[in-house]
């Protein structure tokens, strides 16, 4: 890089929550500024399920994710040179940030084989052989030509342990080298390494040592929402930002949950992905402070209110509840209304954050936003934990009838289910 060259990424912290970890940051890439926390929508294949890239535009939607493996595969690398890189090819103006393929590891582990060469996947399409090293991921993802870059890590699930996990957090550091050296395009695109290391503290903090002395823009936290506790799933990413350098953006890998993204914002994240918003859409359901409105059920029959009456997006300036839940799952354009919803609630939700941060009242919205999430059932024991690790204390919960415990104890059930589901759909 030349010395009179912009980097293709700075990141520049612009407010700090003077209790917690929380802070509001600008990232300037080639393609868009991101202000940041942000979330980023997937688009798997290079496009978001129901939604052109107009009605993202609309959304003010600054950045997207793609999908490196599924990309190399279809369309492949000649037709991506040929198209001139993913941004002309699907028609998108702002950043992209692709993911490395990793995670198919774990996804679609039983296509695939690992060593220390790389992974050898079998095309989910025709079974034709594909060996993805971090050499051919780096090849794919500079032909795509996406803002952020993410290594090619060893991925084991969660859950795993024993020794297993140690092997996969120091291939992944040999590997990032191996990336660094085949990135033929530092000049316009980013490489972020992934720290690994299951729920290891100590291997996690090994990692994140060992990563820290590679000369790269930002960082990404891999390996969670897989299966884990929701105990052991904030207590590793708080052990992360704890050790990752104030001054380059943290990404956490596969997070969309809207409580989990308060809490990890609180934590220190700044970026965040997940299929959850689209994937939901497609079963009928919407998202709002409260949870979801599952918009199939009966009592939306006659519902002549919008989803959100404080939501500024189309669907809800436009429609009912009757009327999509008179189209929920039974017409392809209830996935698309729903989903311009859900990304305009996800993303409102990040720009309500970074606003409390600014404004440096981030604890009193964080205690709002878990009244209105929360407001039939207690506050998960879990979230109380991981806030006040960073100085966030909520409120005690009412005293509830014993019909109302047996309530919470089945919706905690059905949490508990709905997330070990999306957990095991997050490449979808």
């Amino acid at each position: 890089m030349g010395p009179s060259k912009i980097p293709p990424l700075t990141y520049k912290v612009v407010a700090e929550c003077s209790v917690s970890k929380a802070r509001a940051g600008l990232m300037t890439l080639r393609h868009s500024e991101v202000n940041t926390p942000v979330f980023m929508p997937v688009g798997t294949q290079g496009t978001l399920k129901g939604i052109l890239p107009d009605q993202l535009i609309e959304l003010n939607c600054q950045i997207l994710l793609g999908n490196t493996y599924h990309l190399g595969l279809r369309p492949g690398i000649e037709t991506l040179k040929k198209a001139g890189g993913l941004h002309k090819f699907m028609g998108w103006p702002r950043a992209i940030l692709t993911d490395s393929g990793g995670f198919q590891m774990v996804s679609l582990l039983q296509l695939a084989e690992i060593d220390e060469h790389g992974v050898n996947f079998r095309s989910p399409f025709d079974n034709s052989q594909c060996m993805l090293t971090p050499e051919h991921s780096i090849q794919i993802q500079n032909a795509i030509g996406a803002d952020i870059m993410m290594q090619l890590d060893d991925v084991v699930k969660t859950t795993t342990t024993g020794p297993r996990v140690e092997e996969a957090m120091e291939r992944t550091i040999r590997w990032v080298d191996r990336c660094i050296e085949a990135h033929a395009r530092d000049d316009d695109q980013s490489l972020f390494p992934i720290v690994q290391g299951g729920l290891d503290v100590p291997l996690r903090q090994r990692c994140v040592s060992a990563l820290m002395e590679r000369q790269v823009r930002g960082f990404a936290v891999g390996g969670l929402s897989g299966g884990e506790s929701k105990h052991d799933f904030w207590r590793t990413v708080d052990v992360c930002t704890g050790y990752l350098p104030k001054d380059k953006p943290r990404y956490l890998m596969g997070v969309g949950f809207a409580a989990d993204l308060v809490v990890c914002v609180a934590l220190g994240i700044d970026m965040f992905d997940c299929v959850f918003p689209t994937r939901t859409a497609r079963f009928g359901c919407a998202l709002v402070d409260s949870g979801q409105l599952n918009l199939k059920q009966p009592k939306y029959k006659m519902d002549m209110e919008p989803i959100d009456k404080d939501c500024e997006c189309s669907t809800c300036k436009r429609y009912t509840r009757s009327y999509l839940h008179h189209i929920a799952t039974n017409e392809s354009v209830s996935c698309s209304l729903l989903s311009i919803h859900n990304l305009a609630y996800q993303l409102r939700l990040m720009r309500s954050m970074r606003e409390a941060i600014q404004r440096d009242e981030f604890p009193q919205f964080v205690t709002d936003f878990m009244a209105r999430h929360f407001e039939a059932e207690p506050v998960p024991a879990w979230i109380r934990e991981a806030l006040s690790a960073v100085n966030i204390q909520l409120p005690a919960d009412p005293e509830r009838t014993d019909d109302q415990k047996q309530s919470q104890a089945k919706t905690e059930k059905r949490r508990e289910t709905a997330t070990l589901a999306e957990d095991q759909v997050a490449s979808s």
